[in-house]
């Protein structure tokens, strides 16, 4: 589909292989260069952030996709805690305890974003070695955790605007509530076979990518 498994690109030209892992590893080593400009610049209490992220990328395809919750939690470490927690070091720094309030949003989503997206492609991920947890506990338990995701990642938001952490106008982020809502019914329903009803899928990036942007805004404007 095209929200899982990747372009297709690779598969379809097996023969540029050597070419994507030589441009994987140069994409690293350019990261690594500029999270040690950030080191000098910001000091070494980014430090650990860019270890973790390094890690992450590295055994990630090897390793952490064959450990069911480590996988699960994996991305929404990389994407939602890391990144948040790196850009408020680099930006002020310093890390603030309400800033780990702000990082729950973003890290549920975005495990349910690769969560989702896994349940097209149990076959093939079982058949590569992989044991995710759609693979693992099934498409049932993989819903149950994607709503309970998705239910602590609004409540982190609404608990966040109460205790003063986030503005009022965070609340907007809740408008993607009703996306959220049809790709979980979309899971429900399909299953495995949501791959054949893409739009489900296409909440569950829209939801991603909209309500952490929202609560950025949020930010912004207070």
């Amino acid at each position: 589909t095209p929200f899982s498994g990747g372009s297709g690109a690779l598969p379809a030209n097996p023969l540029m292989a050597l070419p994507v892992l030589y441009g994987g590893v140069a994409a690293l080593i350019l990261t690594v260069l500029i999270g040690s400009y950030l080191i000098w610049d910001a000091g070494k209490a980014i430090m650990p952030v860019g270890v973790i992220g390094i890690l992450l990328i590295i055994s990630y395809t090897r390793w952490l996709n064959r450990l069911p919750f480590i996988c699960l939690v994996a991305p929404g470490t990389g994407f939602g805690v890391l990144m948040v927690v790196g850009t408020t070091i680099v930006l002020s720094g310093q890390l603030l305890p309400s800033v780990w309030l702000i990082t729950i949003s973003p890290f549920m989503l975005v495990n349910n974003l690769l969560l989702l997206n896994q349940l097209p492609d149990i076959d093939a991920d079982r058949n590569a070695g992989r044991r995710h947890l759609p693979i693992t506990h099934g498409v049932k338990v993989s819903m149950a955790i994607y709503t309970l995701f998705a239910v602590i990642a609004y409540l982190s938001i609404v608990y966040g605007m109460l205790d003063k952490t986030l503005p009022p106008l965070s609340l907007l982020a809740l408008l993607t509530i009703p996306m959220a809502a049809f790709a979980i019914k979309g899971g429900y329903r399909y299953g495995k076979h949501i791959g054949s009803h893409p739009v489900y899928l296409g909440a569950n990036v829209a939801v991603s990518l909209l309500t952490p942007t929202l609560t950025g805004i949020s930010l912004l404007l207070a």
